[in-house]
């Protein structure tokens, strides 16, 4: 969930976001107006469009304020517009450190899949070591033939970009592995290695193939920000700019980096109980109630209401909150808090026979369950010698039970995905339907034209391609910047290439594994793919927000694949990763276009990322599931690893094969289908009331982002959010506004630091200590470090539910 910058997509400034006194008396200036614009300093804060919610001011060296007051000034002020065609990425260097940076990221993330929480490698971390390790190289004396190989010239930006942008690429979890971790983990199935790794690589490329056919529509415009990215370009402008610029700011980097390497030793081995103080449950050990209501250090252990954490890990396993801005932080923060409600009234108020399955879970639980004792579903029971649901077996077992938190989860995403496309078409209708050009009739008599097909013979000419650009109004200022250079943009067909091989390698892995799922199924799963990508990707690139989509995949293909799970879950591969993938190159796209790394460059570094990533997320899903393996399938799991997201997973994909009996009108649980009707309505009273009154609280909320946090305390640790909601807003309220040049200068870098150092120190912990590879080491037992859930306890003191095992 990154940061939330268009103004249609609910900034308004308010009365209380006043300019200083000494910027009121300042016109604001774009970048672009004035040669010297290219030569300011990125000292400023960024965010805001055309109204912002927040300015941002700088002072240049030139002694003059400028107010940032749309996506252009962000651009052209934060980032400078400048640019060195010389800096070449195509060296031994860059390739060598990509390479070993994503297979570093694909393992990384891996484990991080396997985590009681959420928790995403963090791309500004990844620039941090690239740079670190980049300049190590940069001392290898360029003597003879090898040495200048190895060192050709001094570490560049662009190298760096180049770096960054092949780790990126592999730093994702494949959906894929996913599937292949539930077949082992509660089908006993096995695929054939080769054809496995095949899946996950033609899993992965079919969504960047999709999303760089849309590039020009999702990131060449201006207002395509992709927010996500600011940290990171800023931070390659710093490392990359004169020294005696960010020589202290290097230092502080450092400083902060290293006392987190050696901090966070702390609360991940030696004294877990930092991971989530709760007051409430130290005064009271003996309640389920506080358990779940305040609890929350251990996985699926409750709301975490009030808790402190005080591991980084935790507070920033979804975006570090330092860089999340207060239009994001506020909107979530309702959805928190409601959410915190929802749970709790549907869980006392006994809905759905809440108080018959355990509070938090994503198993699925039979009828026999009751408050002591909790019933996993046997799934064996209603499974056919095919992975078919038996319809004699499921009569005879009867239709499996949701904790009734999950249903609340369920009902809130899928109202909150059909709300985020209405929010799109209300508030952002020019975007979408720019995205729908290539339908206009003009586009579609090309089709029926013989050069359309010929795509050896190139598409537009390098000219034809620069004057429409330049003369676009549109375009992102550093996009024409490259274009006017002579940049050489990627012709479409290597996308088209990539997307088409990826098909037929898809469907071909599919047979060979036996999926149950058929041709056609996976032709549907590609068009979703290809339609959310322009949905979610604009509302991605426009406000950061990334919404989950998984949900209405999966219940698009019970309704066409009924009775078949293992279908159920490969359809999601494909049209729920495909989006993903299409988000990820796109916000990478971005952070080439920023730093002005060439097209065909960008391209070669995220499709070698992808395949990178592709093996090792498979090789790494392998060696945790083999030894974790018994862990992965209980309730909590342990506060190191958790199968929550495969039992999630899993679980979705039976309910959804057997729709009919728990989700269609009538069903136990007919809301959770009902709320994607809702969710069509909801956006519209705001939108309606904003329009005839412009009272800018109603431009303000965005229920998309509202009706997503509502289910976002449904799974993993939620010991963390108090922090993570403190800091965010700590650094987004009062240092930005109270303390710009702190903010200016050391927000992002400090932000960077943190995770820089969290990450490193958990890798190594994974497999030094919490047996990643092979055996674990446990801290021993003492008041810090009661055991968590092996010992029968939660690591906050808060009362261990017995039914829990």
């Amino acid at each position: 969930m990154a940061s939330q910058l268009h103004q249609r997509s609910g900034f308004a400034r308010t009365d209380t976001d006043k300019v200083s006194p000494e910027d009121e008396n300042v016109a604001p200036t774009s970048a672009l107006d004035s040669e010297k614009a290219f030569d300011r300093t990125p000292d400023i804060a960024y965010l805001g469009d055309e109204s912002p919610l927040f300015d941002a001011s700088k002072e240049d060296h030139f002694g003059e304020t400028a107010v940032l007051t749309d996506a252009k000034d962000v651009l052209t002020h934060v980032i400078h517009v400048d640019d060195d065609p010389s800096l070449s990425p195509w060296t031994f260097r860059a390739f060598f450190l990509g390479i070993g940076l994503a297979i570093f990221a694909s393992v990384l993330q891996e484990i991080y899949y396997f985590k009681p929480q959420a928790i995403y490698v963090s791309i500004v971390f990844m620039t941090v070591i690239g740079y670190a390790l980049g300049e190590f190289m940069s001392f290898i004396p360029r003597i003879g033939p090898v040495g200048k190989f190895l060192n050709p010239f001094p570490f560049n930006s662009k190298e760096h970009a180049f770096i960054v942008i092949m780790a990126s690429a592999a730093a994702t979890n494949a959906v894929s592995t996913e599937i292949l971790a539930a077949q082992r983990l509660y089908y006993n199935m096995d695929p054939n290695a080769g054809a496995a790794i095949f899946l996950v690589i033609s899993s992965q490329l079919l969504g960047f193939g999709i999303a760089g056919l849309l590039r020009s529509v999702l990131v060449q415009p201006t207002r395509m920000l992709w927010p996500i990215n600011i940290p990171i370009v800023t931070l390659i402008e710093t490392l990359h700019r004169d020294k005696r610029e960010t020589r202290f700011r290097l230092k502080v980097f450092w400083i902060v980096f290293g006392i987190l390497f050696v901090w966070e030793i702390i609360p991940e081995w030696i004294f877990p109980v930092l991971q989530g103080v709760s007051i409430f449950c130290l005064a009271k050990q003996n309640s389920l109630l506080f358990t779940n209501l305040f609890g929350g250090s251990s996985g699926n252990e409750g709301l975490g209401f009030l808790s402190v954490c005080f591991d980084w890990q935790y507070i920033a396993s979804l975006g570090s909150p330092m860089w999340l801005p207060l239009y994001t932080l506020t909107n979530s923060t309702i959805g928190y808090l409601l959410c915190i409600v929802l749970f709790m009234g549907l869980y006392y108020g006994n809905v759905w026979e809440s108080q018959n399955f355990p509070f938090l879970s994503q198993l699925l639980y039979d009828n026999s369950s009751n408050s002591t004792s909790f019933s996993p579903y046997n799934l064996s029971l209603i499974l056919t010698p095919d992975n078919e649901i038996n319809r004699a077996g499921l009569e005879q077992n009867g239709v499996p039970y949701l904790t009734g938190t999950y249903i609340g989860y369920l009902i809130t995403t899928n109202m909150g995905l059909t709300a985020t496309i209405v929010h799109m078409f209300l508030w952002n209708f020019d975007d979408i339907k720019a995205g729908w050009a290539f339908l206009a009739p003009s586009n579609l008599r090309k089709l029926l034209q013989p050069s359309f097909w010929k795509f050896w013979q190139g598409g537009k000419s390098l000219e034809e391609h620069k004057r429409q650009v330049l003369e676009d109004p549109n375009m992102d200022p550093h996009y024409k910047m490259m274009v006017q250079s002579g940049y050489s943009e990627v012709p479409d067909w290597w996308y088209g290439l990539v997307l088409f091989t990826s098909f037929v390698v898809g469907l071909g892995t599919l047979y060979g594994i036996q999926s149950t799922l058929p041709w056609w199924g996976y032709i549907i799963s590609n068009l979703f793919a290809l339609l959310f990508i322009l949905f979610f990707g604009a509302q991605m690139g426009l406000t950061g927000f990334q919404f989950n989509q998984q949900p209405i995949i999966q219940m698009v293909a019970g309704y066409i694949h009924p009775g078949k799970p293992l279908a159920n879950m490969y359809f999601t591969v494909f049209g729920f990763n495909g989006v993903q993938q299409g988000q990820w190159l796109c916000r990478d796209l971005k952070v080439a276009q920023l730093v002005h790394l060439s097209p065909k460059s960008t391209f070669t570094a995220q499709m070698t990322g992808a395949v990178i990533g592709a093996i090792f997320n498979y090789v790494m899903m392998k060696t945790i599931v083999t030894n974790q393996f018994e862990i992965l399938t209980s309730i909590e799991g342990s506060n190191i690893w958790s199968g929550q997201n495969v039992q999630q997973y899993n679980t979705l994909a039976i309910a959804w094969s057997i729709a009919g009996d728990m989700f269609s009108i009538g069903a136990r649980y007919q809301w959770v289908t009902i709320a994607y009707l809702i969710g069509f309505i909801v956006p519209v009273p705001f939108w309606l009331i904003y329009r005839y009154t412009k009272i800018r609280f109603f431009n303000y909320i965005n229920l998309s982002i509202i009706l997503w946090y509502m289910g976002w305390l449904f799974v993993g640790i939620n010991s963390s959010i108090l922090s993570y909601f403190a800091i965010g807003f700590f650094a987004q309220f009062y240092l930005r506004k109270y303390r710009p040049a702190l903010f200016v200068k050391y927000n992002y870098l400090v932000s960077a630091a943190l995770d820089g150092g969290t990450q490193v120190i958990v890798f190594i912990l994974s497999f030094a200590v919490f047996g990643g590879g092979g055996v674990a080491h446990d801290f021993p037992t003492w008041g810090g470090n009661n055991g968590g859930v092996g010992n029968g306890k939660n690591l906050d003191y808060c009362m261990f539910n017995p039914a829990n095992g």
